[in-house]
């Protein structure tokens, strides 16, 4: 099953753009589906692989951080290719 999640990393500190590029990093190195834009990480793939990689990735951030927010949705369907027709 093939699924798109989108991912809002938010670091409670005043140096927060370190931890979410690394985050981002690691997501990048999974060889998995990666886009961003300046609001939101979005990976895209098999179910499992996704939400293995995400499990992982996710502990690896709140290890590394005092205060963290992680906002996620998940859409069952790979929306990589998502372009508007308007």
């Amino acid at each position: 099953m093939e699924i798109s999640v989108e991912l809002s990393l938010t670091p409670l500190q005043d140096d927060f753009e370190a931890p979410i590029i690394d985050f981002i990093k690691r997501l990048r190195a999974s060889g998995l589906t990666v886009l961003e834009n300046p609001l939101s990480t979005q990976v895209f793939g098999d179910y499992d692989k996704v939400m293995a990689l995400l499990q992982t990735e996710i502990k690896e951030s709140f290890n590394a951080l005092d205060h963290v927010v992680l906002a996620m949705k998940v859409v069952k369907s790979d929306r990589s290719g998502y372009e508007p027709h308007f």
